[in-house]
């Protein structure tokens, strides 16, 4: 399954066991292609009613960049009107309590801070959860539970859902003692994952609207 990361402004594709090939797609080209898990072809569907997305943003803000969820979070509702099908979350961390909305919402997207990709700290990532599922290293998400885990519970429930992950390099998600905030490589960067959540929301039909006087 592919997979996308930015840095710097810059877009890279390739598959995670296959390095990361150059390519010179600004970050809002994450808007190409499909990030199907379950279902039909992402994207609103024609002539029809606009499906239901869910945004989940994950983290602790307590323990550095293991905050970065949420601050992408704060970012989205600082900047950004949500048309009345997308609903945005601060989740803390996925648990199977969360079954229930892969029953309610078309579509899943998760942002996360993730480590061990040997990439620089404040690198943007696009994968499918499947991409994810299981693996530590690259795309290993710094949280027990992956989307992929709650989409495998919800299908022996019968609920169906597509999913999406957009996650960032990070360079200390577990400090010493609680510590709020995020390092500066990472702080820098987060506009980038904010626009890139933009972006996906725009892809898939659904685009946010920003709000009157809010900082560009």
């Amino acid at each position: 399954m592919g997979e996308e990361h930015a840095a710097g402004g810059a877009v890279a594709t390739g598959a995670p066991e296959d390095g990361l090939l150059p390519d010179e797609r600004a970050a809002a080209s994450a808007s190409e292609g499909s990030a199907q898990v379950r279902g039909g072809a992402a994207g609103a569907p024609e002539g029809g009613a606009a499906r239901r997305i869910g945004v989940f943003c994950v983290g602790n803000k307590l323990m550095l960049d293991d905050g970065l969820g949420t601050a992408v979070y704060e970012e989205l509702v600082e900047r950004y009107e949500a048309p009345g099908n997308v609903e945005l979350f601060d989740v803390g961390c996925l648990s199977m309590d969360m079954l229930p909305y892969v029953r309610d919402f078309d579509v899943l997207l998760t942002v996360d801070a993730v480590d061990g990709t040997d990439a620089e700290p404040g690198t943007v990532f696009r994968f499918e959860p499947d991409a994810m599922a299981r693996h530590s290293g690259a795309t290993a998400s710094l949280h027990d539970l992956k989307l992929v885990d709650l989409f495998d519970a919800a299908t022996l429930l019968g609920y169906e859902a597509e999913g999406l992950c957009l996650g960032m390099q990070v360079e200390n998600p577990s400090p010493a003692v609680v510590t709020v905030g995020l390092t500066p490589k990472v702080a820098a960067a987060l506009p980038l994952l904010v626009e890139t959540v933009a972006g996906e929301l725009a892809r898939l039909g659904s685009p946010l609207v920003p709000r009157a006087g809010a900082a560009g």
